[in-house]
């Protein structure tokens, strides 16, 4: 390509990425056919929009199936160092005191059992993701393929972590019930009451604590979804389909 043309499409890129609902089919097609090129060589070579967008949809699902295949299951959460469940704060603190004289087990088990239902709701949750992905528009995916190696990840999370809250929350409460952590904490709470200069904790404080592991179970969720699409666009062995081996070479 002679550095004039390569110029007028740098500066149709920049006008189009800023307005992209403004630009052409054809100018929006041959942006997407710039930035692939530009950021792996042959891949997406005479790529379409919608086939753009539907690699973007496949890396995210795979991501999804995989990150669920890995959390939801025991131990997924609580034998992961790095998406292990804490307590929230106003608990670990509690922990952290009993600790040092050898009564932290309750706190111990119930930091348990918050593992144990992130485990089991997210496999529950699955569609719940899969449903999100099918929003991802091809504006989104020429921003994407632009983007570092969990752009399509940090996408997912940041349009969909309030309604897969919303939804998630009732199959962790379930979860969480099933895992005993509810029984416990409420047996926890009484039992402080009775302890002197132990914090006292209001009915709020069990809404914490499930907020923090439906919070914290998405992070899990979307930490191993973001390894997987880096995976994806790194390693050809994990372009296990057609479009995605066109999207990402």
């Amino acid at each position: 390509m002679s550095h004039d043309k390569m110029n007028r499409r740098m500066l149709m890129i920049s006008a189009c990425s800023a307005a992209a609902a403004a630009c052409t089919t054809a100018q929006q097609d041959e942006i997407l056919g710039a930035v692939l090129g530009q950021t792996g060589g042959r891949a997406g070579a005479g790529l379409t929009q919608a086939e753009a967008a539907a690699g973007i949809r496949a890396a995210l699902n795979n991501g999804i199936g995989s990150a669920i295949d890995t959390v939801g299951r025991r131990g997924g959460f609580l034998n992961d160092s790095v998406i292990r469940i804490p307590l929230p704060g106003f608990l670990q603190r509690t922990q952290s005191t009993l600790s040092r004289v050898g009564l932290s087990g309750a706190l111990d088990n119930l930091e348990t059992q918050l593992n144990r239902g992130a485990e089991a709701a997210a496999p529950v949750a699955r569609n719940i993701f899969f449903d999100a992905v099918k929003g991802l528009t091809i504006q989104d995916a020429i921003q994407i393929v632009r983007g570092p190696s969990n752009a399509a990840t940090e996408y997912l999370q940041r349009t969909t972590t309030p309604r897969l809250t919303t939804l998630f929350r009732p199959i962790m409460v379930n979860a969480l019930n099933q895992a005993g952590a509810i029984r416990t904490y409420d047996n926890l709470v009484a039992s402080l009451r009775n302890v002197p200069l132990a914090p006292q904790y209001g009915a709020d404080s069990k809404q914490k604590l499930i907020d923090h592991g439906v919070s914290k179970g998405l992070d899990g969720v979307f930490y191993y979804i973001g390894k997987e699409e880096a995976a994806i666009r790194s390693n050809p062995a994990k372009r296990t389909s057609e479009i995605l081996r066109r999207v990402f070479g």
